[in-house]
């Protein structure tokens, strides 16, 4: 068996996978209505991600640089590792400078909804944010996983 390779997708599985439920999670708390709800989800989506997220993260750089190595792949050329490697350095830029804040954000602004018992336009601002930019920050890896299954260049 190529253990890299099992590693490197089951990473895959990790990060996509919580991205993807996370965002479901978060949804369905919001159109439920039920404020106390709501924050547990917020608080739980962070956690999932410390969880799931990071952990997938780690799994897939560690594995896609061995298998780099051991295969011999230039990084010095334009070619479908290397537009890869750029969609998801992205990606990881997108989760660190905007939807990490807008998570933090939105668990403040869950707990200030409890206490006022109305849903605070701060909260709704950085949900919005968190759903454009936690979009892109799914569609990159899916594009990234395209690029890895076909190796089209």
């Amino acid at each position: 068996m190529n253990w890299p390779v099992f590693i490197h997708v089951l990473g895959a599985v990790m990060f996509l996978g919580n991205v993807m439920t996370a965002a479901f999670w978060k949804i369905k708390a919001e159109l439920g209505g039920d404020l106390a709800h709501l924050y547990k989800v917020t608080r739980n989506v962070m956690l999932a991600d410390y969880i799931f997220t990071l952990p997938g993260i780690v799994l897939i750089v560690i594995t896609g640089i061995i298998m780099t190595l051991q295969q011999g792949y230039s990084l010095l050329t334009f070619n479908w590792l290397t537009l890869s490697i750029a969609l998801f350095a992205l990606t990881g830029l997108i989760w660190v400078t905007i939807l990490i804040p807008c998570q933090l954000r939105m668990i403040r602004e869950s707990q200030l909804s409890l206490d006022t018992h109305t849903l605070t336009p701060g909260y709704r601002k950085a949900s919005r944010r968190w759903d454009v930019f936690g979009i892109m920050a799914t569609l990159l890896p899916v594009a990234t996983l395209f690029l890895m299954m076909t190796k089209p260049f």
